[in-house]
């Protein structure tokens, strides 16, 4: 097996998917050496999965593991035996360090320590994210007149990861970020040129041939748009668009042919993803709005008109028995977890759970989801700028729709849920957790700690792991080529 350095880890995502991918005799072709992650939360999701991985390869009883993420048994109950001895050992492999030149000496050595119980020379794989939010362009935007933004230390976090290239030379690497790292600038100078020169010159002097997934095209032709991976084309049930650098040791890049990704047939969507969950209503929060609106009467009147207005026929593509459904339905569903966990709904305000009711009602005639602009008028938020000419963010409230894949499940689901508005009327809800996970194709199996805010963090900011696991078979591919 191949060694896996994870840098940024974040929940595991990254790490999932090259974990679950297979050589062609059947056994696994990375083992994950070691994690290194800020966030506790998340490190506690890592440690449990690694558990599960550790139990699961060894062939012994995962019972523990499921009567712990399933609520049938609490930690106590199921922390002894077989289990207790395989969560120790995941300690050896998951770090809460925040990655900065003040860690480096330590993760350093963590590291070296880590490649040391392989084979010298052995070709190993680094992969990771660097924290994106100084690129993101939410993150600009929130961001916008904020004198200290330019000199933000997230903007470099990236040098971290450059910092283990450099010292460790890995055979191929994976750094992934977001797509607004291609328009980011740091003063005049654009972020994605500033990272791709710095790779250029590593003081070590190693280089890499840095190739696109998508495009097979000489390296040095590649323009940035290139590096952009839009998820939905490879089988994940959401429009995630990310920027994925796939690095080659230069010294060994001439024995490695050039590989893309493979695209789905079908895109797969949201109904594909969600429509056998089990369906669950929120409960009403106990936060009361300012206007006194008869909420009622008012989501009556607005379902009224809409009735009025007739229907307009949506068409459903035949998408449900296509290899890539198929794939994903394999992907996520086990049969251990008949009733997948951390499906509960977070409470809402009335006046929102009527707005909810409405909007589905809208994005399922319309075949899209409305603005909340072509609410009547009754069902605005409660903002004094709502109805004025050029009111931003008039998507803020968005219904998912069910025969396309979700937009972006980003980490400002924790926040709110207004972006992800259930496409049912009848659930009239924002996403849970678990629906969140399965468009961000984390398997049912997969376990997220911390209370429901840190969760849904952790979901958000994830790659996910079915579109991770088609790098890691490319990855696989290439270093097999070097191996034979």
């Amino acid at each position: 097996m191949y060694p896996l350095i994870d840098l940024f880890a974040g929940p595991g995502g990254l790490n999932e998917g090259f974990s679950s991918v297979r050589n062609s005799d059947g056994s696994y072709a990375f083992s994950n050496s070691a994690s290194f992650e800020m966030d506790a939360y998340a490190c506690e999701t890592l440690r449990l999965r690694e558990t599960y991985r550790h139990l699961s390869r060894a062939g012994r009883s995962l019972e523990g593991y499921f009567d712990y993420i399933l609520g049938r048994k609490t930690w106590a109950e199921i922390y002894n035996g077989t289990f207790r001895e395989a969560y120790m050992e995941s300690g050896d492999k998951v770090h809460r360090e925040v990655l900065g030149e003040d860690s480096r000496t330590q993760i350093d050595s963590l590291i070296r320590e880590r490649l040391l119980r392989h084979k010298p020379n052995a070709p190993w794989v680094l992969i990771g994210g660097p924290p994106c939010q100084a690129y993101s362009l939410a993150g600009r935007s929130r961001r916008t007149g904020d004198a200290n933004f330019a000199s933000d230390h997230k903007h470099f976090l990236y040098r971290e990861y450059l910092h283990i290239l450099d010292e460790f030379k890995p055979t191929i690497f994976v750094m992934e970020n977001v797509k607004g790292l291609l328009s980011s600038k740091n003063g005049d100078d654009s972020m994605f040129q500033t990272i791709m020169a710095d790779l250029r010159a590593l003081p070590s002097g190693v280089t890499y041939e840095i190739r696109s997934l998508v495009v097979d095209e000489d390296p040095e032709r590649l323009k940035p748009s290139d590096f952009i991976i839009k998820a939905e084309d490879y089988g994940v049930p959401q429009k995630r668009h990310r920027v994925i650098l796939l690095g080659v040791r230069s010294d060994v890049a001439p024995l490695i042919p050039r590989q893309v990704l493979v695209r789905a047939d079908t895109p797969v969507t949201v109904r594909a993803a969600l429509e056998d969950l089990p369906s669950v209503r929120a409960q009403t929060s106990k936060r009361v709005p300012k206007a006194t609106v008869d909420w009622a009467v008012a989501e009556q009147a607005a379902l009224q008109e809409l009735a009025e207005l007739g229907s307009v026929p949506v068409p459903v593509g035949d998408v449900l028995g296509s290899t890539a459904h198929l794939i994903y339905r394999i992907w996520i569903r086990d049969d251990m977890v008949p009733v997948p966990s951390q499906h509960q709904p977070r409470p809402h305000m009335v006046s929102d759970l009527a707005r909810y009711r409405v909007m589905a009602t809208m994005a399922e005639r319309m075949g899209k989801s409305p603005k909340y602009t072509d609410l009547p008028a009754v069902l605005h938020p409660e903002h004094s700028n709502v109805s004025k000419e050029g009111t931003p963010f008039t998507d803020r409230f968005r219904v998912q729709v069910w025969d396309a894949p979700s937009t972006t499940i980003a980490s400002h689901i924790s926040k709110d849920g207004h972006y992800y508005i259930h496409p049912a009327r009848d659930q009239a809800r924002s996403f849970t957790v678990r629906e969140a996970a399965r468009l961000q194709t984390f398997p049912d199996n997969y376990f997220f700690e911390g209370p429901r805010t840190q969760q849904f963090h952790q979901v958000g900011n994830a790659v996910p792991p079915l579109l991770a696991k088609q790098v890691g078979e490319v990855v696989a591919s290439m270093l097999a080529a070097i191996r034979d």
